[in-house]
């Protein structure tokens, strides 16, 4: 996500390198390349253009601090700005009323259904609640069928009444049902469009009325750039809602929606779907987001997904068997099942500062481990536990057994070794030092 944007702001800021302070003409050179960027990721104009202006507000006169380069200052106020145009602080989600009542609002095809199970998801296994999901879709069986998919996949009842045509009805049934049988949390998938009309404005604001929700969300596809800004707008002129969710940014997109929305409609973006995975669902943060689109990663959201899938009592027994010389590929394949489930592998590089520059023409598979996984699974039981034991024919029946080619394995096993005897020297004290530091030792980290 973002990567062309990061590539021309880069480009911008270079403009600025070796100069010994700054003027209005190299800021100048440099914010008329950073508007062009903004631009071509489908930034309206004028929010262009008032960015620009703002920065060069700030960069002209100041004096470049000792520590500094003018590349360096920029990037600084460029990133402050970007935080603000995004919404500065981040926005919580308000959890008030028994039961608390949200109300999904967007257009078809915007990933609401699948969001509303991954939002169902995040409140159920991060926040101990007990959601229930209703179908309030009256016009698409089809959008009823997959939100009890969805349902099934993360273990959240859905509340649904095949015959009923009256998404009020439904609406107010559901939080019935809810009352009565202990759910706190109460996510209701409304239908959606092609485009904006009459009908479906009218249906969703006469449940909106009916419902009385705590939280209204406008769900977008951030592929659709501008046109999203203007569906939102069409759509909070109409509800008022109370902040948007931006789907599908880990797909293609030129960032536009996500840069734009606040400015437009004045109401934060408060989670971000990036990847197909019920777990896939962040927390907006404007600051982490403005650090990623300029090439600066975003560690604490790495390390705060790192912590998510930490165990510390998995910890310690891995760290005895590190000790122990006893660490094998079961503990290893283990260590990569706890990596997978912290996000897709081109996400989490995005995170790391600098990787994601460094690695941009790299083609990063969601499924990069398979390989390794495969020739892990077609060793015995003996051989995972030892692998010092694994010789040459082993090696060929591994291969074989795995679809892959001798080299691979050889890799591996390199590879593997490398790594445990990096992981013994981490139990020293200067590494258990560093550990501490990163998050208590995380299996995930390592």
């Amino acid at each position: 996500m973002f990567d062309n944007l990061s590539d021309k702001l880069d480009k911008a800021f270079h403009i600025l390198k070796g100069h010994g302070k700054i003027t209005e003409i190299n800021v100048a050179e440099t914010l008329k390349e950073v508007r062009r960027a903004l631009l071509d990721a489908d930034v309206n104009f004028k929010i262009a253009k008032d960015f620009t202006t703002r920065v060069k507000d700030k960069a002209i006169g100041e004096n470049v601090l000792t520590t500094l380069q003018p590349g360096q200052l920029m990037v600084k106020l460029v990133k402050d700005e970007l935080t603000e145009l995004m919404g500065g602080d981040v926005a919580g989600i308000n959890l008030s009323g028994n039961p608390t009542v949200i109300l999904m609002s967007g257009l078809q095809g915007s990933g609401k259904t699948t969001f509303s199970g991954k939002l169902a998801n995040f409140l159920k296994t991060k926040k101990n609640k007990k959601p229930l999901l209703v179908a309030a879709d009256i016009y698409r069986p089809a959008a009823i069928d997959q939100l009890h998919v969805v349902g099934g996949q993360i273990g959240v009842e859905v509340f649904s009444e095949r015959e009923n045509k009256n998404a009020v009805d439904i609406a107010l049934n559901a939080i019935k049902h809810a009352k009565a049988n202990g759910f706190n949390v109460v996510i209701i998938d409304t239908a959606g469009r092609l485009a904006v009309d009459e009908e479906m404005m009218n249906e969703i604001a006469n449940v909106h009325k009916a419902v009385n929700p705590q939280e209204t969300l406008f769900v977008v596809d951030s592929m659709t750039g501008q046109d999203a800004v203007n569906t939102a707008k069409a759509f909070n002129d109409r509800l008022n809602f109370d902040g948007v969710i931006l789907t599908k940014l880990d797909g293609d997109t030129r960032g536009g929606a996500a840069l734009s929305i606040k400015s437009v409609v004045n109401k934060p973006i408060k989670f971000i779907g990036t990847g197909e995975k019920m777990e896939a669902i962040d927390v907006f943060y404007p600051d982490r987001m403005a650090d990623r689109i300029l090439g600066m990663g975003d560690v604490v959201s790495l390390v705060e997904r790192a912590q998510e899938q930490f165990d510390e009592e998995e910890a310690r027994k891995l760290q005895k068997k590190i000790a122990k010389n006893e660490f094998g590929f079961d503990d290893f394949l283990q260590q990569i099942q706890q990596v997978k489930k912290m996000g897709n592998m081109k996400d989490l590089i995005g995170m790391i500062p600098g990787a994601s520059k460094a690695m941009k023409d790299v083609e990063i598979e969601d499924d990069a481990f398979k390989h390794i996984e495969a020739i892990i699974q077609s060793m015995t039981p003996k051989e995972r536990k030892k692998p010092s034991i694994i010789d040459v024919k082993r090696k060929n029946r591994i291969a074989k057994g795995s679809g892959t080619k001798l080299e691979q394995v050889n890799q591996l096993m390199k590879q593997f070794d490398q790594m445990s005897k990096m992981m013994k020297m981490m139990q020293g004290p200067g590494g258990k030092q560093m550990m501490k530091m990163m998050g208590g030792g995380m299996p995930g980290m390592r």
